[in-house]
């Protein structure tokens, strides 16, 4: 029996490390900020009556002038028709739930190049574990929620659910990471994982307080999560989610065939391509190894028998430990992987097929780590005709 429909209501969205707790008014599966605090409950009770009195469809109405469509209603509208499509809908969730917060009470007519700089300039504040109050401005990521809420107007006029022009702002492009590990620095890193051994605090006898190293090995997960890496350059998600078993909603490593299908099973494919890859040799006897000694059951990231959601807090463990100089993050090793190919002479098409990236892409990115580049020009232009 289909659950009956409730009334619009609130709702006090708790307090999270970055932001108070706050009232909500929820109708229909929608989220409407009153912008009051936990205390000023009366406050939220009377712009819960407000919001019932003019309650409307956005989606029922007739198209309206930019002035009066609320940008929280274009969201909303996006949310429930093109979110759920996206390969990453929590993504996209996350990144409109920070749209409405800064949005909230504004219409079109407020999206403008200049609101829009407003936005990629916002301070946030967040909390680290240890309770220090940390306040950033100018935070990475701007562009990319603001090419959400375009493409959520964009959709919304595509409805006829309102009129006239609204241009949104993006700020530039960050610089291409030109990052990447020479072959001896990944053996840094991935030694610093495999050897590295878990430090404890000496809680007792005469020598309480002093470090004591055990036998746990505590980043080994990470030293095969970049040895699958480096050796098939594929995204960390979909290393993350492979499994030597096939199963679905996660990438699938044959043993059998040598194959690893880097796209989930029943997840659709996006203009990030994920196609199958084949397995160099000598990592799959390392896989095939792994199983065969019971360093893995199932996954070939695992920690205590558990597939790894992130590797991001120990892969920054991991970089300090090897010393490693420079902003290296996981991505990087994506980075490292296309350009020992280009080192290697490997052909620009057979390289982009291999990581799962247009030619075009992959030449404008790293065919000047070709040894061949541009050498003809270097020896013609001194030459006599």
């Amino acid at each position: 029996m289909p659950r009956a429909k409730q009334p619009a209501r609130l709702w006090l969205r708790p307090a999270s490390k970055d932001r108070a707790a706050v009232w909500i008014i929820r109708d229909n599966g929608r989220m409407h900020s009153t912008g009051c605090s936990e205390a000023a409950r009366a406050e939220a009770e009377k712009k819960l009556a407000g919001y019932i009195g003019g309650k409307h469809n956005p989606v029922a109405d007739q198209p309206a002038p930019a002035s009066e469509t609320a940008v929280l209603d274009v969201l909303s509208v996006y949310l429930d028709d093109v979110a759920p499509r996206q390969a990453r809908p929590a993504k996209v969730a996350e990144r409109i739930e920070r749209l409405i917060d800064w949005w909230d009470g504004k219409t079109l007519a407020n999206v403008s190049p200049a609101s829009c700089r407003e936005y990629a300039k916002r301070a946030i504040v967040t909390t680290t574990p240890t309770g220090k109050v940390v306040i950033r401005k100018g935070v990475g990521g701007a562009r990319r929620d603001l090419e959400d809420l375009r493409a959520a107007i964009n959709h919304h006029a595509r409805r006829g659910l309102h009129s006239g022009f609204v241009s949104v702002e993006l700020p530039a492009k960050g610089k291409a990471r030109q990052r990447w590990l020479t072959r001896a620095e990944a053996a840094r890193l991935i030694w610093a994982c495999w050897r590295h051994r878990e430090t404890q605090t000496l809680h007792r006898g005469r020598q309480k307080g002093k470090l004591q190293q055990t036998q746990k090995r505590p980043l080994r997960h990470l030293a095969r999560f970049l040895l699958i890496a480096l050796y098939t350059g594929s995204r960390p998600g979909a290393i993350l989610s492979a499994s030597i078993v096939a199963e679905p909603g996660r990438s699938y490593i044959d043993l059998d065939s040598g194959l690893f299908y880097r796209l989930a099973e029943g997840a659709r494919e996006t203009n990030k391509r994920q196609p199958p890859v084949p397995m160099p040799l000598r990592l799959l006897a390392h896989i095939r190894r792994w199983e065969k000694t019971g360093a893995i059951a199932r996954y070939p990231v695992e920690f205590n028998g558990l597939p790894v959601k992130s590797v991001k807090v120990g892969f920054a463990r991991a970089v300090k430990l090897a010393a490693l100089p420079g902003n290296i993050t996981p991505h990087t090793l994506r980075h490292t992987a296309a350009t020992w190919l280009m080192h290697q002479r490997v052909p620009t098409s057979i390289s982009a097929a291999y990581l799962g990236m247009s030619e075009q892409i992959f030449k404008s990115n790293y065919e000047h780590h070709h040894p061949d580049y541009m050498l003809e020009a270097r020896d013609a232009i001194v030459r006599r005709r």
